[in-house]
């Protein structure tokens, strides 16, 4: 009985966790759109180019600037950018949403701790977007206001110039968006995210493989549709581990007093 009570809570607390995924996201949502190219403290356009002319020089002096090339040597195949349009602006919301969902059904107790996880990690990722405004690739050629139309960069706006199932790329959409949140990359932080979600529980090696597959293919994606640089994914790693930390000590933190209060009963 006790055990079926368990279970009945646990399935109809599923919109408090409804509610608390949105209300994170609306207030992230928020609070990063203040940053970067709109919102109260907004920078200038110059701050971000300069910035991405330091993350490229950066890449330089390493022999791995090699984002302007990815996208020149596909551009020809006009399937393939809208298809890495179309990956880029739905999978990383549609993995990471379904990784919650299963966890949340299949594993409650490890669903708690990774969802913190991933909250930790979102939450870190506003300091470098607050910290570091970065021109992405897309826009270094572009026109103002969100562009610095540099000279000598070929890198194309990969969704206006083959599209996708919808557009993120309005002028709606411009105005009320910080169009310099590339610096770290949150698609590659969450991907890399639904491996460390998912990838011990599976079974299949299969299973594993596929989905060791998604955070690479998320990396050819964000270069391709010139939507960030390369490092920008490493610095989303880094920011993944830093949310890992931080939720694994708030869990053991909240296990202690949960075992403190339990030995008082």
């Amino acid at each position: 009985m006790k055990h079926q009570t368990t279970e009945n809570n646990h399935a109809l607390s599923w919109w408090k966790e409804l509610l608390y995924i949105a209300g994170f996201y609306f207030v992230y949502s928020q609070i990063r759109n203040q940053f970067g190219s709109n919102g109260f403290f907004a920078a200038a356009s110059s701050t971000a180019a300069s910035n991405a002319e330091l993350v490229i020089k950066f890449e330089r002096a390493l022999g791995l600037y090699f984002e302007e090339a990815v996208q020149t040597t596909f551009l020809n195949f006009t399937w393939l950018m809208w298809a890495s349009n179309v990956f880029y602006g739905s999978f990383h919301f549609l993995v990471t949403i379904g990784t919650g969902v299963y966890l949340y059904w299949k594993f409650p107790f490890r669903f708690r701790r990774y969802r913190s996880t991933l909250g930790a990690t979102t939450a870190i990722a506003l300091t470098g977007f607050a910290l570091f405004p970065l021109m992405p690739p897309r826009l270094l050629s572009a026109e103002a206001p969100y562009g610095a139309n540099l000279i000598g960069y070929k890198f194309v706006d990969s969704l206006s110039e083959f599209g996708g199932l919808w557009s993120f790329d309005s002028g709606t959409m411009q105005a009320i968006s910080n169009q310099w949140a590339a610096m770290p990359s949150l698609h590659l932080a969450w991907a890399a995210w639904c491996v460390y979600a998912l990838h011990p529980i599976l079974r299949r090696k299969i299973s594993r493989t596929i989905l060791l597959t998604y955070p690479l293919l998320t990396l050819f994606t964000i270069v391709v549709t010139g939507n960030h640089y390369w490092i920008d994914g490493i610095a989303g790693l880094i920011t993944l581990g830093l949310g890992a930390i931080i939720s694994n000590r708030l869990s053991g933190y909240w296990g202690r007093r949960r075992l403190m209060t339990s030995l008082k009963l």
